[in-house]
């Protein structure tokens, strides 16, 4: 498995600088991480490390290769749950995720339902939540098919963080052969599930790995709050059982840190350096 680093290391810096610090550490590859359809002010004026989906992809996979980067994913994380708009990441978004990654020669792109934000999506019903999810999730999974890139479901929702909720996605969609999960350790076990347990039911759905580790603080947050962005502490210093997933998906080729702090990052990497990593 290929240790890789998040693309947000820095708050209020561009791309190049995220990408340099990355290499700097010692990485060898990293994710195309926040993005944006169109134009961004944020990067325009150079206090954002945004990558436009309308952008030349020969451009991006440049600015990785300049820094000896290989792009594992793009992330095109969505809200699934609420309605439809112009002004949410959602099913447009995600298939231009997945045309950015094809032409890349990136081979998955991760996405997931989210967290309700709107009235409406909050009182749907379980049932109502697998079809509103799969119905945004369709097209993307059928383009990317046809391109050759596997969509990534990630726990990052109450629906993705659950085996029950993942299991509906992937059965309401048929089950089709390019639609696989990005393993979180942090996200699975903060929605309540148990990341062993997650990842041994979709070991061979298993792609990518998103790493983190959270402390017991987090333990009263359980079943009430799906997925954090990073995790504040090192892998191995906290109550997930990282060492037992790793040995279920030590095969995987290439995984994510997700981890705040420079030191934090530096000690995850050696954990799972010594856990077998490269």
């Amino acid at each position: 498995m290929k240790v890789g680093c998040f693309a947000l290391v820095d708050p209020f810096q561009v791309l190049d600088h995220q990408l340099k610090r990355i290499a700097d550490m010692g990485f060898s590859c990293a994710d195309v991480t926040d993005n944006h359809p169109g134009g961004s002010l944020g990067r325009e004026y150079g206090f954002a490390a945004t990558v436009s989906l309308d952008d030349n992809p020969h451009d991006v996979k440049k600015a990785f290769d300049k820094h000896g980067l290989t792009i594992t994913t793009v992330c095109a994380h969505a809200s699934l749950l609420d309605p439809s708009a112009p002004s949410r990441y959602g099913t447009n978004e995600i298939m231009k995720a997945v045309k950015l990654a094809a032409l890349m020669d990136v081979h998955h792109v991760v996405t997931s339902e989210g967290e309700a934000s709107t009235e409406w999506g909050e009182k749907l019903s379980f049932e109502q939540q697998v079809f509103t999810t799969s119905e945004k999730l369709y097209e993307p999974a059928r383009l990317a098919g046809d391109l050759g890139v596997s969509i990534l479901l990630e726990p990052h929702g109450p629906l993705t963080d659950t085996i029950k909720g993942m299991q509906a996605i992937f059965d309401t969609l048929g089950n089709p052969d390019n639609l696989g999960v990005n393993m979180d350790t942090g996200n699975s076990w903060l929605g309540g599930s148990d990341p062993v347990e997650f990842a041994k039911t979709f070991k061979d759905k298993i792609w990518h790995v998103h790493w983190k580790d959270l402390s017991s603080d987090y333990e009263e947050m359980r079943g009430k709050m799906f997925g954090c962005g990073f995790s504040p502490i090192a892998l191995g210093d906290g109550v997930i059982d990282i060492a037992s997933v790793f040995e279920i998906l030590k095969d995987v080729e290439y995984c994510t840190l997700e981890i705040g702090g420079d030191e934090n990052l530096k000690k995850s990497y050696e954990y799972l350096k010594s856990l077998g990593a490269e």
